[in-house]
C-alpha cells in the first residue's frame, strides 16, 4: 500500500493544533487505499505546541513528531518535514487551516493521473490591500528577472511525487526559496485553484520583514539580474560623465568663465554616491549568498522526534 506524508509546520500553534488533525484526518478518512503519515514539525515553538503533539502521537502512531532546537525561520520546518517523509508523495500545508485540507483529495487525484507536482494556487485572500500589492509586485518582477515561472497565489501548499522530492534533497544549497527551487527543478506539473480561508485561531507569526527575506532568497537566489544592471548602469553613468566633461571644457575655453554649479555638483555627488552604495550593496548580497554557502551548516537542528 502506497503511503501519503503530510507535513505540517508549527510555530506557536497550540490554538490550531487539535483541529488541524482532526480536520486532515477527516479527510485521510476518505482515502481507504493509501496508507499516511503526519509530520508535525516544532520550530522552537515556546507554547504548548510541542506538548500537544507529543499527545498526539501517543493516542496516533500514524503523527510523528519533529522538534527543532530552536526557530529555524519558516523555510527550515518545511525542509525538516521534507527529508523525514517516507511516503511515496509528500502533501505540505500550514497548522492555520487556511489552506483547505479537501484539496487534498485533488491532489491525490491528480497524482493518480500522472501529475508528479501538483500545486494550490489561491485565487482571493483575506490579506490587507497593501500585502497583496506587494506580494503580486513580487512574483510580476521575480518571474520577469529569472528564468523560471511562479504563480503569485502558488504558497507550497500541494503536493510531490516521491521522486521529486529525492530531486529536491539532492541539491545541496543552503540559501534556498523553496517555491523558486521547485520550479528550477521541472517534472509534470499541475495548478488546482482555491480561495483561501482566514486564520481563526492565533496570530501569525509572518511579518513584513520576513517578506522581504524571503523576496531577497528569491531574486538573489535566482537571478543575476541586479549584477548585469550594474555594468549596464556603470557604462552609461561613465558615458554621461563623459559628455559633461567635454560640455564644461568646451564652456570654458569658448567663454573663458567658469560655471558656478556648486549646487548642481552637490547633486551629482548625492546622486552618484547613492548609485555606488546601492551597487555596492547589491555586491553584498551576492557575497552574503557566497558566505552562506561555504558556511556548509545545516538548514535546521533536530532536537528530538517522537514515532520515529
Amino acid at each position: 500500500m502506497k503511503k501519503i506524508s503530510i507535513s505540517i509546520p508549527c510555530f506557536n500553534e497550540e490554538k490550531n493544533i487539535i483541529n488541524t488533525y482532526k480536520e486532515i484526518k477527516k479527510v485521510l478518512n476518505k482515502i481507504k487505499e493509501y496508507n499516511h503519515e503526519l509530520i508535525f514539525v516544532n520550530n522552537g515553538s515556546q507554547d504548548r505546541t510541542k506538548e500537544l503533539i507529543m499527545e498526539l502521537a501517543n493516542v496516533d502512531k500514524k503523527v510523528k513528531g519533529i522538534f527543532l532546537s530552536r526557530n529555524f525561520g519558516p523555510e527550515a520546518s518545511g525542509w525538516a518535514g521534507l527529508n523525514y517523509a517516507h511516503g511515496d508523495a509528500y502533501i505540505g500545508i500550514g497548522c492555520d487551516l487556511q489552506d483547505p485540507p479537501e484539496l487534498i483529495l485533488g491532489f491525490i487525484k491528480e497524482w493518480r493521473k500522472g501529475y508528479d507536482i501538483i500545486l494550490g494556487v489561491y485565487e482571493n485572500t483575506k490579506d490587507n490591500m497593501i500585502m497583496k500589492f506587494v506580494r503580486k509586485m513580487f512574483y510580476k518582477i521575480f518571474n520577469g528577472i529569472s528564468n523560471i515561472n511562479i504563480p503569485s497565489g502558488a504558497i507550497g501548499f500541494g503536493l510531490l511525487d516521491r521522486k521529486v522530492l529525492n530531486a529536491l534533497k539532492s541539491l545541496p544549497e543552503k540559501y534556498r526559496f523553496e517555491r523558486g527551487l521547485m520550479s528550477w527543478i521541472g517534472f509534470k506539473r499541475k495548478f488546482l485553484f482555491y480561495e483561501r480561508k482566514q486564520r481563526k485561531y492565533g496570530k501569525s507569526s509572518y511579518n513584513f520583514f520576513d517578506y522581504i527575506k524571503h523576496a531577497e532568497r528569491g531574486i538573489f537566489g535566482f537571478s543575476y539580474l541586479p549584477l548585469d544592471l550594474m555594468v549596464y548602469g556603470g557604462f552609461f553613468l561613465t558615458f554621461l560623465s563623459f559628455l559633461f566633461i567635454i560640455g564644461y571644457l568646451y564652456w570654458v575655453i569658448a567663454y573663458e568663465n567658469p560655471i558656478n554649479a556648486s549646487i548642481p555638483l552637490m547633486l551629482a555627488i548625492f546622486f552618484f554616491g547613492g548609485i555606488l552604495l546601492l551597487a555596492i550593496s547589491i555586491i553584498g548580497k551576492y557575497i552574503q549568498v557566497i558566505v552562506e554557502e561555504t558556511k556548509a551548516r545545516p538548514i535546521y537542528i533536530v532536537e528530538d522526534t517522537i514515532n520515529y
